[in-house]
């Protein structure tokens, strides 16, 4: 594949290759807006390289696992920022966040993961993270001059940071505005890694023209509520009872992708970049093949327009069975 410099890039349903992936289209963030726009909108996300100083990402990378260091899951000998898993560990005793039964949000992991877990859910609330990555200046004004929403733009207070161990379950397909029914959806949702990840390093991958076709998916679980004499209200929650229990649509990327005669688009990443991308842009994760056992982390940040209906749940910041 040209451009992946890297094996054994997978998905839960089997390999990505040539045949059914490709590579995703990066931008430099000091383009014109027009055309950073354009791409937008012709792509459904916006591959941004370098929009975040790289040091603000290591550092927060170092306090999340400087915080996470009391229980074992880093290789001894190795320093917190590098993230490097104890692979004489059983990775299911170090679940990511969001990993739980996610139709209630619920707590991932066993007795055996209560530390892990309790400490992941704690860095939520940092200062270093919720206060100070969160809002981090570089991507808020990004955001705020490309999306033309100036200062009604507004940062979502609850946000996803995701530890994907190596071999650890990757995230199904699915598209946002799924999980955030009680707004408009002009939303944008920023991918953030926080920290370098290879190509077979656990990163998110986007579906070829994925957003149309997540808008198409959203109308015919629409109309199909509709003609069976359902309340508009009703109708807008369709998609719970097309989906999986999850809220996903599947979970076999591989397969998905081959059903509706598209490819998924991939890269590997560094810290400092940032994907943007749309309400409905279909989107899931790889396996964690890390030949380094490197941790993938990442976060997803939410900003939306405040002079219009957004989803007002997510002001809050996360917590298990919130029901988001």
């Amino acid at each position: 594949m040209v451009g992946i410099q890297a094996d054994n890039i997978t998905v839960n349903d089997g390999p990505l290759t040539a045949e059914n992936s490709a590579l995703l289209r990066p931008s430099d963030p000091s383009l014109p807006m027009e055309e950073l726009r354009k791409r937008f909108d012709e792509d459904g996300y916006l591959f941004l390289k370098g929009v975040i100083p790289r040091e603000d990402v290591l550092e927060a990378r170092k306090a999340y696992f400087a915080s996470l260091e009391s229980t074992g899951v880093l290789k001894p000998g190795t320093k917190p920022v590098e993230g490097i898993f104890d692979s004489a560990k059983n990775y299911e005793d170090f679940p990511g966040i969001g990993a739980g039964a996610a139709d209630n949000n619920g707590r991932p992991g066993g007795e055996n993961a209560t530390k892990f877990v309790d400490l992941a859910l704690d860095a939520h609330y940092q200062d270093w993270y919720a206060e100070k990555f969160c809002k981090n200046r570089a991507l808020y004004d990004f955001v705020a001059r490309f999306s033309g929403w100036g200062q009604n733009t507004l940062a979502l207070r609850r946000t996803l940071l995701r530890n994907n161990l190596p071999a650890s379950k990757p995230i199904g397909v699915h598209y946002d505005q799924i999980f955030l029914r009680h707004g408009d959806p002009t939303s944008i949702t920023a991918w953030v890694p926080m920290g370098d990840i290879k190509s077979n390093g656990g990163g998110l991958i986007y579906l070829e023209n994925g957003d149309s076709l997540g808008i198409e998916l959203e109308q015919n679980f629409f109309r199909a509520a509709k003609a069976a004499g359902l309340s508009d209200e009703e109708a807008k929650n369709a998609f719970n009872s097309n989906m999986m229990a999850t809220g996903l649509l599947s979970e076999f990327p591989a397969g998905f992708a081959l059903e509706h005669g598209r490819k998924w688009l991939m890269s590997a990443y560094e810290a400092g970049d940032v994907v943007l991308h749309k309400p409905h842009m279909i989107h899931a994760s790889t396996v964690n093949n890390d030949p380094d056992n490197v941790i993938r982390l990442a976060t997803d940040l939410r900003f939306c327009d405040s002079s219009k209906p957004y989803d007002k749940r997510w002001m809050n910041h996360y917590r298990f069975g919130d029901g988001v």
